[in-house]
């Protein structure tokens, strides 16, 4: 949530500001929700100080023995009144509230313009392209013989859905093993185990509500009225560990980390990367989080692309850092980097990470705060990062190091947790 009082301060700027991201701030309403809580705010001073004028009249007429009643009257009425606009501030305040709900984050400075994808900013590229000496296939079908199979997954869930079996079903836990282990052995993250059901509040603090409901899927449990969610991403979690807390400076950054389940609806992207493990309703992502000082924050977010980075260089897998322009960023983000890996099947470069700077817009929403040096409560910069989706790395270990007779060269990071297997075989 961005900060009210900008908002107050130069709502025609910060407008200005969202456009270039592809948002029209609807100034004409906040500025009519603006001039009714002042003239809410006026009156309600207006009464009270009416109030306690009467008040003291009403002393001093007793102490001369004089006749109150009119005067106790025009208090009665006048805290009636007060109470009445009590009511209808806290009605107004929560319009105010949601419609800042459905603002996105303000860009920072150093993000380049642009609003689709082709705008977004080459960092660098790293690793070399395997030039092939056969047909390429897709990871579908270098999965199909090795366990990889999307008819079952169909059958058992409908599309987008797979099912892993063998091999393959074990090289997928093992990239995600070898991943968390990087995260905490060598990056110093704290593993967590956390729920994968939130509540709203979790989704409205990290900002997937009310927005983006529909990318969501919801579950009711029994006859229980409130909604759980299932996560989109680790980020929900782990993120509001820090909801509604005040930290201690000396603690930051705090560091968490954990593989989760994903479940995303995808109503966005309907006719997109039907076909593989593109774009599922389910996956699993070791998910990064640091929870930073404001002054830090932007040390942290290079310190996390590295840190991402470091995973796809260990796996051997060539990728690019991509700058995200203002128009492509995420909701919550202020600034943006996606790590994409080379997948060459597609000749092209995809998306296996992307990692940003909230500030505190997280943090306003889900009242996240630290105790600064003057001891004052301060909010808290979030960021968080996915290291790595853990079946897009499987679909780029697939097509980067499949073999002509359809078998697939392991990655020597993994071979460790694959009881020193080199090469993933072809059942017999």
């Amino acid at each position: 949530m961005i900060d009210i009082n900008l908002l107050r301060d130069d709502v025609i700027g910060v407008a200005n500001s969202l456009k270039k991201r592809g948002f029209d701030l609807d100034t004409e309403s906040f500025s009519k929700l603006e001039a009714s809580r002042k003239k809410i705010q006026v009156r309600t001073q207006e009464l009270q100080e009416i109030r306690n004028e009467n008040s003291k009249k009403i002393g001093v007429e007793k102490a001369k023995g004089s006749n109150t009643d009119s005067l106790m009257k025009l208090v009665s009425e006048t805290s009636s009144e007060l109470k009445a606009l009590e009511i209808e501030l806290s009605e107004l305040q929560e319009k105010i509230n949601d419609f800042l709900l459905l603002i996105p984050n303000i860009p920072h400075p150093s993000v380049p313009d642009g609003i689709t994808e082709e705008d977004n900013v080459v960092v660098r590229e790293c690793g070399t392209k395997k030039i092939f000496d056969f047909k390429v296939n897709d990871h579908v079908d270098v999965g199909k013989l090795l366990g990889l199979d999307f008819d079952l997954g169909t059958k058992l869930s409908g599309s987008r859905f797979v099912v892993m079996r063998g091999g393959i079903a074990r090289l997928h836990r093992a990239i995600s093993q070898f991943m968390l282990d990087i995260q905490v052995n060598e990056h110093g993250y704290e593993e967590c185990y956390t729920p994968f059901l939130v509540n709203t509040e979790s989704l409205i603090g990290t900002g997937q509500l009310p927005k983006f409901a529909e990318d969501l899927f919801v579950t009711k449990r029994g006859n229980d009225e409130s909604d759980l969610y299932l996560i989109p991403t680790g980020e929900v979690p782990l993120t509001n560990l820090v909801s509604n807390s005040i930290q201690e400076e000396q603690h930051l950054p705090l560091k968490f980390t954990a593989l989760t389940p994903c479940f995303r609806s995808e109503a966005g992207s309907y006719g997109k990367d039907t076909r593989g493990m593109i774009r599922q309703h389910q996956f699993e992502k070791v998910e990064m989080v640091q929870i930073s000082h404001p002054d830090k924050s932007y040390e942290v977010l290079d310190e996390m692309v590295k840190h991402a980075e470091n995973i796809l260089s260990k796996l051997n897998l060539p990728y690019r850092v991509v700058q995200l322009c203002k128009g492509d960023m995420g909701f919550g983000a202020a600034k943006t980097y996606d790590l994409e890996v080379w997948i060459p099947s597609q000749n092209m470069y995809r998306e296996i990470s992307s990692v940003s700077n909230c500030e505190s817009f997280q943090a306003r929403r889900m009242k996240a705060r630290f105790k600064d040096s003057d001891k004052k409560n301060t909010l808290l910069h979030t960021l968080n990062g996915s290291g790595l989706a853990v079946g897009r790395t499987l679909v780029a270990i697939l097509e980067n190091n499949q073999r002509e007779d359809g078998s697939v060269t392991i990655p020597e990071v993994l071979s460790v947790y694959m009881d020193g297997e080199k090469i993933l075989k072809l059942p017999k």
